[in-house]
């Protein structure tokens, strides 16, 4: 395993909840970016934030470690979630407010 792998690998495992996104959660710099933000900020859950941006070889790594070709990417207790579509997706039906805890009436 890579440097950058060992990195990400540690990332994911110190934090409940991450999201690698473009840009930070008080300011993404892409819209899927937003609507994951505000998904987990309808939650109201605390959650860490990677801009991938800021970090080329985080950028290209954390695609390589979830073999996941967009971003943003959203892991919870160290599984691997998924991106915009399926956060939204997860969102709607229920499901991701499981995962994080909250009622999904919250």
């Amino acid at each position: 395993m890579s440097d950058i792998q060992k990195k990400i690998e540690g990332q994911i495992a110190q934090n409940a909840v991450i999201l690698y996104m473009k840009g930070s959660k008080d300011a993404p710099r892409c819209g899927f970016s937003a609507q994951v933000v505000s998904i987990l900020n309808h939650y109201g859950v605390d959650y860490t934030t990677v801009d991938v941006l800021s970090d080329p070889e985080i950028r290209q790594g954390i695609k390589d470690y979830s073999q996941w070709p967009t971003l943003p990417q959203l892991y919870v207790k160290g599984s691997f979630i998924g991106g915009c579509d399926i956060c939204t997706e997860m969102h709607t039906n229920g499901e991701l407010g499981e995962i994080l805890g909250k009622d999904t009436e919250s």
